[in-house]
């Protein structure tokens, strides 16, 4: 019941998601029914699709685990290494600098790596699953934003290496965060010591 649940919450979060690459449906979308009303079923639905991934996978984990392969430790390792550079692609993407300019956009490469580092670590059907289609979402994503026509989000000032600085300082923080206190006690998982 958990899989099929995450699936459907899979399928709503990326299918509104992949709206937003429709550009002309996006359009049309909010021609019928305004930019707020659009804006406000984005948000509910994709809360919704996150909300049901989220429970899914937690009953999965607690009541269904399938095994399909087990990752040598040294993949742990190395997902440990590539989360934190994850972390700090996604923060570069908020405080933009030469990393910024460099990738056109850390957060889809920094969406790639942290499912990527989750795809080596865990070699279970659930994992596969959601960790697999995070990451097609973000590689179909990558290639849609190099046919959009139009600008999209409205442009936010890009700095220079101090803002580089700023995003690796704020990226190990919170990479830190995320591996001390996230993700042994709110996903039950501990990553560093094991």
């Amino acid at each position: 019941m958990g899989l099929g649940v995450m699936i459907l919450g899979l399928v709503l979060f990326f299918g509104v998601h992949i709206v937003t690459t429709r550009r002309d449906l996006r359009a049309r979308l909010i021609a019928v029914r305004g930019e707020n009303a659009y804006k406000i079923g984005y948000s509910l639905l994709s809360a919704l699709g996150l909300v049901l991934i989220v429970w899914g996978f937690a009953h999965y984990r607690a009541t269904g685990w399938i095994d399909v392969w087990y990752p040598p430790k040294a993949m742990k390792h190395i997902a440990v290494t590539l989360m934190l550079f994850a972390v700090i692609l996604v923060v570069a993407s908020y405080i933009r600098g030469r990393i910024y300019s460099t990738l056109k956009h850390p957060m889809l490469a920094g969406v790639k790596l942290w499912a990527l580092a989750h795809l080596l670590a865990n070699g279970d059907l659930g994992s596969i699953i959601l960790f697999g289609s995070f990451l097609a979402w973000a590689v179909f994503d990558r290639i849609s934003l190099k046919h959009r026509s139009d600008a999209g989000a409205p442009p936010i000032p890009v700095g220079g290496i101090r803002n580089d600085l700023v995003a690796v300082a704020v990226g190990i923080v919170a990479y830190l965060g995320l591996a001390f206190a996230f993700h042994p006690y709110v996903i039950g998982v501990p990553v560093i010591g094991v």
